[in-house]
């Protein structure tokens, strides 16, 4: 098998900056990693228009990776769960290992407003109120952070099921208590732990896997990639 290519989404309000130091590790380590930015946030906020919403951001990673050479690796924290399953989905047998940190996993018809409860619910909506159209950034969240199509956290993804057909899954949840009951996704790690295709891990992190450097995540990686190559 060839090396694979790293691919990490990052969730909402986040650019591909979010990974820049993990991207650094991995590149180091001898992995191809690439890290993305989804239309209409960050560097590519211009690019917002009535159309952005989850099926346009699935569209156009799998554009962008339909062309690359190799079998992929999908990394997606948090609302990037999303879209990496969307992507999955998209292009079979080209995703040999999927990665969802802190994150979604959805079936045929899920959204986030459908998985999360009314706390997050209510960020969505409380977050939207001044352009109607972004939610903005939690207050915790880092400087460079923009608002998030709100479009996207409401619509429901469709899937063929073609992703259950990736051969690695692993799903980790941050295990730190700092999101508690906040949380949709200790419900979600629960839920996979049952599931024989999924390796379910613990990390001792807040939601912010990143906040204390790519340690954690290029050691969460390097186990996928392990899996996979092995």
């Amino acid at each position: 098998m060839s090396t694979p290519t790293v691919v990490l989404v990052p969730g909402a309000c986040h650019g591909a900056w979010w990974y820049a130091s993990a991207v650094d590790a991995l590149t180091a380590a001898g992995h191809r990693a690439l890290a993305v930015t989804l239309p209409g946030l960050c560097e590519r906020a211009d690019e917002l228009d009535g159309s952005t919403n989850l099926a346009s951001h699935v569209a156009d990673l799998t554009d962008r990776l339909r062309d690359q050479d190799g079998d992929l690796v999908l990394v997606g924290h948090s609302y990037g769960g999303m879209v990496t399953a969307g992507v999955a989905d998209a292009l079979p047998g080209r995703v040999v290992g999927l990665c969802t940190v802190d994150g979604f996993t959805p079936e045929d018809g899920d959204s986030c407003w459908s998985s999360v409860n009314h706390a997050m619910r209510d960020w969505y909506i409380r977050g939207a109120a001044r352009s109607g159209v972004l939610v903005d950034p939690m207050p915790q969240f880092d400087p460079r952070a923009t608002g998030h199509p709100l479009a996207s956290l409401v619509q429901r993804i469709t899937l063929t099921g073609a992703h259950h057909d990736v051969p690695v899954k692993h799903y980790a949840l941050a295990a730190n208590p700092a999101w508690t009951p906040t949380s949709p996704f200790p419900r979600i790690a629960e839920k996979l732990s049952a599931d024989p295709t999924w390796t379910v891990h613990d990390l001792p992190t807040t939601h912010n896997v990143l906040a204390d450097g790519p340690d954690v995540l290029v050691g969460l990686v390097d186990r996928v990639l392990a899996d996979v190559t092995g």
